[in-house]
């Protein structure tokens, strides 16, 4: 590929400079770049900056990629670098990939930047580009999407931690595309954000599940009464609910998952959460599920959460069936799914695995928009 400038979307995307190793040196060397880009030398000093300056931005070039500063088209101060490698001719394909400094963060940079480069492997002769994110970074998955990618799916342990052999833990990569033939524009969401401040109904606030909620998460889950009616029903490890809440906001993107806690409306204290899974978006339906500390139940707080979703989730969705399940046995599950507006729809026998073996059969409950005085 033949070294080329871009000015778009307010940006500069322009060769790199002796000038900009300083700014490089502090954007490689920031901790949030250095967690998602594994690879970098650490620390990441000037000597660095002025290498990969050098060397490392005209090997990208000399090996059919590209390496671009990003730049402020009016100043020309360095915002970022954005980057296309891992070419496949074979497959018309190529990957795009970027970093934004500090101080450029949150301003739109890294979407243009994206944008202007995907543009121009297209334009190239590329019929497909990729962008791969580590699923714990949504920022850079909302990048993906307003920069017009649409979510393919995980490639697992795609990421290795440097200095490390190949039977060590691995991250997985997210991956997400973009074809030469997709509209122009973002991709729109399939599950959209809530309301800056989360829904509230005055009495509960739901707010979305994210990494610092572990400690919470992790009490919750490992109560006996509520490991006994999850799936499967165990206990689960601290590990696996750190992940979970890591990867809640990415799952939320990627239109798969929405999970959120539930809070005392007055104090705002973590009271319980609600997951619910868009598993058959053909349909238009989702699954529901929900679980309360002990100390909150008795009050009505979680048929209030469950209602306070349904609403939302019909009102600004495609989703128009919500479904939910229960074993025979929890009662006090049914009446919250009563109580929220959930219809009987009947029994699925032996659904549900049992800790021993065993299988267990599910009631059946569904909510309609109808049910909520929604058209």
């Amino acid at each position: 590929m033949e070294p080329v400038e871009l000015t778009e979307g307010g940006v500069r995307l322009r060769m790199f400079l002796p000038d900009d190793a300083p700014a490089v040196a502090e954007a490689c060397g920031d901790p949030t770049t250095q967690r998602f880009i594994p690879d970098l030398p650490r620390p990441y000093t000037i000597v660095d900056a002025r290498r990969w300056i050098t060397k490392g931005s005209t090997a990208a070039w000399a090996g059919g990629g590209a390496a671009w500063a990003i730049a402020d088209p009016g100043s020309d101060e360095l915002l970022g670098c954005v980057g296309l490698s891992r070419a496949v001719p074979e497959r018309a394909q190529i990957e795009v990939g970027y970093w934004v400094t500090p101080r450029a963060r949150g301003k739109g940079a890294a979407t243009a930047a994206a944008i202007a480069a995907t543009g121009h492997a297209i334009r190239s002769g590329f019929g497909r580009v990729e962008l791969l994110t580590d699923a714990a970074n949504a920022v850079s998955q909302r990048v993906a999407l307003a920069a017009g990618f649409s979510y393919e799916g995980v490639r697992r342990g795609a990421a290795s931690q440097p200095g490390r052999g190949p039977t060590a833990d691995r991250e997985d990569l997210v991956v997400w595309t973009r074809l030469a033939g997709d509209p122009p524009g973002p991709t729109p969401r399939t599950l959209p954000d809530l309301p800056g401040d989360g829904l509230t109904d005055g009495v509960v606030r739901l707010r979305p599940l994210g990494p610092a909620d572990a400690d919470f998460a992790y009490h919750l889950e490992s109560l006996p009464d509520v490991a006994a009616t999850s799936v499967p029903p165990v206990v689960p490890t601290r590990a696996l609910i750190e992940a979970q809440c890591t990867r809640a906001p990415g799952r939320w993107l990627a239109g798969q998952r929405i999970d959120v806690v539930i809070c005392d409306a007055a104090s705002g204290t973590p009271a319980g959460r609600i997951g619910l899974s868009y598993l058959s978006p053909e349909l238009g339906e989702a699954m529901i599920g929900y679980s309360l500390l002990p100390q909150w139940r008795g009050r009505g707080y979680t048929a209030r959460a469950v209602r306070l979703l349904a609403r939302w989730i019909f009102a600004n969705t495609a989703i128009a069936r919500l479904a939910a399940g229960a074993l025979p046995s929890n009662v006090a599950s049914q009446r919250v799914l009563e109580r929220a507006g959930f219809q009987y729809e009947g029994r699925n026998r032996a659904l549900l695995p049992g800790a021993d073996g065993s299988r267990h059969d599910s009631v059946q409950y569904s909510l309609l928009p109808a049910d909520l005085g929604h058209g």
